[in-house]
């Protein structure tokens, strides 16, 4: 993921910078933890049984978890969750990536340790799913060189998780804490924390709708559907409502005051969600079917603009776009 989010502080800080500790103990923290747990069940899954029957639930577990903080790129998570979440893969580096270890039976792909130092495009989830998802790949057998592999990453995914989480809880959670502080060269003030923590939400939403959106709605004329976020597991739209959802929860944590603007936004969201008709959005080259994602789209954009109005006006801060998607 590749954005830009030109944020303008006000002079005067506001009462709601004590969201910073609430942005962290009530999500943030939470989040990594969480996703931390369903990496390790993931594995241990894995251990026991690697077939794509036996590990589908867990890997939507962990995925489910990721999308809590998946979209927070600051500290430890700036490039830690790059592989994690390998996603867009524009020139299907993954594939690739994958039938060379399987066909040469490379001795990286049994040692979780050294798994570490492969290509970002064989590890995480978006891997996984295709090991999982993709009938060129979810056929290996018991004992075979893929289902060894597959025990690797998982692995490799839990070891991740786990260093993102202690990042997060014993190193960067403090950086936060202490904006403002003598010595934090990070955060010189609590209002710059406070901006760096609001970009997340508004970063997370315009990719929602540029990219996890706008990439599978391509044009009338030439729609990408395979373009789609997760589209083998028939989650893409699932990750548009949790991603989105998600944003709303840190920013809620950020205010100090209600948002019921902000909430009346999400709730539009979700119901334009439940009128989609094929959740892995595969069949938008159908103009009705189309239509009913663009205003997903449209509502994703809405929240977001509610988002501003309500905590970022408050905040003083003002928001110019310049959103690149990694194409």
């Amino acid at each position: 993921m590749r954005y830009s989010l030109m944020l303008c502080a006000g002079l005067a800080a506001s009462p709601a910078m004590a969201g910073i500790e609430e942005a962290l103990t009530d999500h943030i923290l939470p989040g990594f933890a969480g996703f931390s747990t369903a990496a390790d069940a993931l594995a241990v899954t894995a251990e026991a049984d690697c077939s794509p029957d036996a590990l589908r639930a867990p890997w939507n577990a962990a995925f489910d978890a990721w999308t809590e903080i998946g979209d927070i790129r600051m500290g430890p998570s700036e490039t830690g969750a790059l592989s994690v979440s390998f996603w867009p893969d524009a020139r299907g580096f993954t594939p690739k990536t994958l039938r060379r270890l399987i066909s040469s039976e490379e001795e990286v792909g049994t040692d979780p340790a050294a798994f570490a130092d492969v290509s970002i495009a064989a590890r995480g989830l978006f891997a996984l799913e295709q090991m999982l998802y993709d009938a060129d790949f979810d056929d290996y057998a018991p004992g075979s060189y893929a289902c060894t592999l597959v025990q690797t990453a998982t692995a490799d995914l839990a070891s991740q998780a786990q260093a993102l989480e202690a990042g997060w809880r014993d190193g960067y959670a403090a950086v936060l804490r202490s904006a403002g502080a003598e010595g934090n060269s990070a955060f010189l003030s609590e209002q710059e924390a406070m901006t760096a923590l609001y970009t997340q939400v508004l970063s997370s939403l315009e990719f929602t709708a540029d990219s996890r959106l706008g990439r599978p709605l391509g044009t009338f004329d030439r729609p990408r559907p395979t373009r789609a976020e997760a589209w083998r597991s028939g989650r893409s739209l699932r990750n548009v409502l949790l991603y989105a959802e998600a944003a709303e929860e840190l920013a809620m944590a950020l205010s100090d005051g209600e948002m019921p603007q902000t909430e009346a936004a999400m709730q539009r969201l979700r119901d334009a969600a439940y009128k989609v008709s094929d959740p892995s959005l595969q069949d938008i080259e159908d103009p009705s079917a189309r239509l009913r994602v663009e205003i997903v789209q449209q509502n994703v954009r809405a929240l977001s603009g509610y988002i501003e109005q309500e905590l970022g006006v408050p905040l003083g801060l003002t928001a110019g776009f310049n959103s690149q998607d990694g194409d």
